[in-house]
């Protein structure tokens, strides 16, 4: 399937039937509160799966999936992903790595916000948007992606992202117009080793 940037790919409380791999673009999941408040779970790329719940018996979508970019998703029934996994050693040992990979990086969000300031979340996300870590080659280049959704992923508000970006820019850690998309300087990485 192809999807637009911008385009819905489920939403929340929708029929959880299928698992999802991104074989090119990038997508965000989100949750809504009962309150109305979204917030953003992750944001995935290239060679990522996600809707993965209906393997442990979820029935419907726990959150939205939106293409960032434009995007081309490989959908894949339940039923054929259980069938893959068992018959499949390589592909079976592709997603067990991917879903210990996610595992880890949500401890590692959590721990993100309990302890980070917002500018060390800031850099971190900005890192982890262009894939450093996780490719020999980082892209460099950050997906379009609002300051809002930024501040929704970082837990402050869009001034405050606005205010560290024009500080990273200074610094030179990122080239950045006010538009998107910007380029991260690997000399961005000092902001979070540093304590």
């Amino acid at each position: 399937m192809q999807y637009g940037r911008g385009e819905t790919i489920f939403t929340q409380g929708d029929a959880c039937e299928d698992i999802q791999y991104i074989q090119t673009g990038g997508v965000k999941l989100s949750a809504l509160s009962k309150g109305g408040r979204e917030v953003v779970v992750a944001m995935l790329g290239p060679g990522d799966f996600f809707g993965e719940g209906c393997l442990a018996g979820q029935q419907v979508r726990m959150g939205t999936a939106t293409a960032i970019t434009p995007s081309v998703i490989s959908l894949i029934a339940r039923k054929t992903m259980v069938r893959l996994l068992h018959q499949q050693h390589a592909m079976s040992d592709r997603f067990i790595t991917h879903m210990l990979s996610r595992n880890a990086r949500i401890e590692e969000d959590l721990i993100d916000q309990l302890f980070n300031s917002n500018e060390k979340r800031l850099a971190r996300t900005l890192l982890l948007l262009a894939r450093y870590g996780s490719q020999d080659r980082p892209a460099r280049v950050v997906p379009t992606i609002s300051q809002q959704t930024l501040a929704d992923m970082i837990g402050t508000t869009r001034s405050r992202v606005k205010f560290f970006m024009n500080k990273f820019k200074k610094l030179g850690f990122i080239e950045y117009d006010g538009e998107m998309p910007l380029k991260i300087n690997r000399s961005l990485l000092s902001v979070v080793l540093h304590d």
